[in-house]
């Protein structure tokens, strides 16, 4: 998995490795420009990719110090130490920026809803209209505030709605 790691002097390996978990907490990643006469940039890539997962992973699944371990076993001792230690010791920190990344896809709330269903009768363009409508409403609260949101939905609408949320249950 991490095998490339190795083409790294092991001195080196524990400032590549916090600078990827610099970049995991949104800070600047590693550069290529530092480390390009050791990967080719496919290797380079590959090995950043990977470096960043076992991080995220290992965190994000909170998986035991053994299982972490066990993960890299295929790499020369140093190496797995100049990880381990990484990891232990910026653990906290990791999982602070990936339940921040996850928030940060919305801090919004629904608080309650209600919902009417209407007949349309007609229009102004035709006089034999008979469409059902639905009006939901939303209380949807963002940053400690609640924002009214009101949706007009034909049939059709509401279905792809209905759809959308089941497909989201799903996950």
């Amino acid at each position: 998995m991490l095998l490339p790691l190795e083409k790294l002097p092991a001195g080196r390996a524990p400032e590549f490795l916090h600078k990827v978990v610099d970049g995991i907490c949104g800070r600047a990643y590693p550069r290529y420009q530092d480390y390009g006469n050791i990967w080719s940039l496919s290797e380079w890539m590959e090995l950043l990719e990977e470096t960043k997962a076992y991080f995220k992973t290992a965190v994000g699944k909170n998986i035991s110090d053994e299982e972490a371990a066990q993960q890299i076993s295929e790499l020369n001792s140093d190496y797995q130490e100049a990880i381990t230690k990484c990891l232990k010791g910026r653990k906290e920190e990791i999982r602070n920026a990936l339940v921040e990344r996850v928030n940060g896809i919305s801090s919004a709330q629904l608080q309650d809803f209600d919902w009417q269903l209407k007949l349309a009768l007609s229009s102004d363009k035709i006089s034999m209209l008979q469409m059902p409508l639905l009006n939901l409403d939303l209380d949807v609260r963002e940053n400690g505030e609640i924002k009214p949101i009101s949706i007009e939905m034909n049939k059709e609408e509401l279905q792809n709605l209905i759809n959308a949320l089941e497909a989201a249950n799903k996950i």
